[in-house]
């Protein structure tokens, strides 16, 4: 528990590195324990490293979380991979991934198999359409948490602003071409600094890769969710939903609500969203297959640059491209709450989305709750007979 904290010890002979089983043992306990997004993995990786175990000073565990936030796809996850691979090299970073990562994707699989079953029971229906129903708000609540500090970094507050609006719109509208202004938000603000080098060009010749469909189409939604994402987990919304929805119809509206749902409620990070789709689209071998793709990028940055973290986060370029994309992916995050809504379609979730609201928002009630409370009123509403969505 985050609160059972033993005094911190300083690195040192006393804190000797750990063998791979203890990394597979404490990793895989996070994994299983660590609901709540990124902000609660972090808690518990610096509880385990710094302050319990003395395995890493603070001031690294500090720059570590810099560094990852500088790199796009699931930060938690990264910062959890760097944290095996400083302990143990190559090995703990595999490690210690695949033991953060596996528990919450086997869950996650086991609920998208009840939840996405061709005649799932009434009360199964309920819970999804109910927590469905409050995904809006928990978007809007993961946006608006991070405007503050994205607003106190930023060097020109009109640049700022016209990113945060592009990713907005581009959410709302664009859908699964988002990607494009995530980008371009980044190369202009680049090129504001007068930067001779665009380093974040490279990414723009793939984005024709997913013109197909099938499992050429499922890779390429979840590369652009583990490769191509900034700003946090709940940017891979509008990501996937275009495409998952409306361009490749795995999924129905409300089926997706289900999915994001599944992710917030199940351990480990957001991105497992990402194996709903591909088990939509393709069974247990696609939730796997498009798992291992999104999570992929992650150990690539740790198991080939985890050197240069260091340079990385003094990297002035690297800053520059993150102060334009990341307003422009918080934007993304704020206007994917105008579709998520638009995918409700009985009254009775309307309700259910302004008592999340008063929940998350006005009393600032945690995210798991809030979802597990609206499944519950779902499935009471559900057995009460009220028409379900389709």
């Amino acid at each position: 528990m985050l609160h059972d904290r033993e005094p911190e010890r300083k690195p040192g002979p006393s804190a000797p590195p750990p063998d791979l089983a203890t990394i597979a043992r404490e990793w895989g306990r996070i994994g299983c324990v660590g609901f709540g997004g990124p902000p609660a993995h972090i808690a518990l990786l610096r509880q385990l490293c710094v302050e319990r175990r003395g395995w890493l000073a603070g001031r690294e565990f500090e720059d570590a979380i810099a560094a990852c936030n500088l790199l796009p796809g699931p930060a938690s996850t990264q910062l959890a991979i760097f944290s095996a691979w400083r302990l143990r090299g190559r090995a703990g970073a595999l490690v210690g991934g695949a033991c953060f990562i596996l528990p919450g994707l086997i869950l996650i699989l086991a609920l998208a198999a009840l939840f996405l079953a061709s005649s799932p029971p009434r009360w199964v229906k309920g819970a999804g359409a109910g927590a469905g129903a409050a995904v809006a708000v928990v978007a809007l609540q993961a946006g608006s948490s991070l405007v503050p500090d994205s607003r106190r970094r930023a060097r020109n507050h009109v640049r700022w602003l016209a990113y945060l609006a592009a990713g907005g719109a581009a959410a709302a509208t664009l859908g699964s071409w988002l990607v494009l202004v995530l980008l371009g938000c980044g190369l202009v603000e680049l090129a504001t600094r007068r930067v001779d080098r665009l380093e974040g060009a490279a990414p723009l010749p793939l984005l024709a890769a997913g013109a197909s469909g099938g499992l050429l189409g499922l890779v390429w939604v979840a590369f652009k969710v583990g490769a191509l994402s900034y700003g946090g987990g709940f940017v891979i919304i509008p990501l996937m939903q275009g495409d998952a929805v409306h361009r490749y119809h795995w999924l129905t509206d409300g089926q997706f609500l289900n999915a994001v749902a599944l992710g917030q409620v199940t351990p480990g990070p957001v991105v497992h969203t990402v194996a709903v789709v591909g088990y939509a689209a393709a069974g247990i071998g696609g939730g796997l297959l498009a798992a291992l793709v999104a999570f992929s990028p992650s150990f690539l940055f740790v198991l080939l640059g985890a050197e240069h973290f260091d340079r990385l986060r003094r990297n002035e370029s690297a800053k520059a491209f993150l102060n334009g994309a990341g307003p422009a992916a918080i934007g993304a995050i704020l206007g994917t709450a105008i579709p998520l809504v638009r995918a409700l379609s009985e009254g009775w979730q309307y309700a259910i989305l302004a008592g999340a609201a008063v929940l998350l928002l006005a009393l600032r009630r945690g995210v798991v709750l809030t979802l597990v409370l609206a499944g519950t009123a779902g499935v009471l509403i559900a057995l009460a007979g009220a028409t379900l969505p389709r």
